[in-house]
C-alpha cells in the first residue's frame, strides 16, 4: 500500500525544500502545491500566525480532500512594534521580492540601537473536515546593518544568530534546520509523528486505511506549543 499523502499548502520552493528535508523520516508521502492542478489562492489576511497557518492549511485541505500542513512564519521587531510580523512575506508590498523586503527593513532600522528581532513558526497540520493540530516555536536574534550571505530565503540574510555567530544566510541547510524557528516546530512535528498518523487515522473522512509504524495509542493534543 502506497503511504499516504501530507500535502505541504505552498508554492515556495524555498520553504517547500527546507520543509521535506525536515520531514525526510516520515512515512507519508508529502507534496506541495506544484504536484497538484492550480487552486484557488488563500488571502492570507488573518491577525496573527495561528489564524493564517489555519486558514492555508483548512482551505489547503478541503479543495484536495487530503490533510494539509501548513505554516504562517514572520519576522517580528520590538523596535518597530512588532513589524513586519504578518506581513514580513509582503512587507514590501504585494508582490515583493526577498531583496526588496530586506532593503525596506534596513531602511526602518536605520539609527535604531535595539536591534533585537525574533523569527516565528505556527504550524497548522487540518484534515477536510475542520480539525487541525498547531505546533509554534521561535528563534531570536539581531537584525544586522547590511545583508550577509547566500543561503536562505526571506530575512536570513539580514537575521544575525548570535550563538552561531553567523546570519542564517551564512549557515549550512542542516546548521539552521538545527536551530532556526521552522526547524525546531518541524522537528518536534517530525518526533511526534506516530501520533499524528494515529490522529489522522481517527479523524479523516473515511477513505483507504493510513499506513503506518507507530507503537503507541496515545492520543495526541489538538494544540502542542514548543
Amino acid at each position: 500500500m502506497k503511504p499516504t499523502q501530507l500535502v505541504l499548502a505552498t508554492y515556495n520552493q524555498g520553504k517547500s525544500q527546507e520543509i521535506k528535508r525536515l520531514l525526510k523520516d516520515s512515512p507519508l508521502q508529502i507534496k506541495d502545491l506544484t504536484d497538484f492542478g492550480p487552486i484557488p489562492p488563500v488571502v492570507e489576511d488573518g491577525a496573527t500566525f495561528d489564524d493564517n497557518a489555519y486558514k492555508k492549511a483548512s482551505f489547503t485541505s478541503r479543495v484536495l480532500g487530503l490533510p494539509t500542513i501548513a505554516d504562517d512564519s514572520g519576522l517580528i521587531v520590538p523596535a518597530l512594534n512588532g513589524a513586519p510580523g504578518v506581513f514580513s512575506a509582503r512587507y514590501a508590498g504585494e508582490n515583493a521580492t526577498d531583496q526588496q523586503n530586506c532593503k525596506k527593513l534596513l531602511e526602518q532600522m536605520k539609527g535604531v540601537k535595539n536591534r533585537n528581532a525574533s523569527f516565528v513558526c505556527v504550524v497548522s497540520i487540518a484534515i477536510p473536515t475542520g480539525p487541525a493540530l498547531t505546533y509554534e516555536a521561535q528563534c531570536d536574534g539581531i537584525i544586522t546593518d547590511t545583508p550577509s550571505g547566500k543561503s536562505g530565503f526571506g530575512y536570513d540574510p539580514i537575521f544575525f544568530f548570535p550563538p552561531k555567530n553567523k546570519t542564517f544566510a551564512e549557515l549550512s541547510a542542516d546548521e539552521k534546520n538545527e536551530v532556526s524557528h521552522r526547524g525546531k516546530a518541524f522537528l518536534e512535528i517530525q518526533s511526534e509523528m506516530d501520533k499524528i498518523i494515529i490522529w489522522l487515522e481517527q479523524n479523516m473522512p473515511r477513505q483507504a486505511p493510513i499506513e503506518h509504524h507507530a507503537h503507541s495509542q496515545e492520543f495526541i493534543h489538538e494544540s502542542v506549543t514548543s
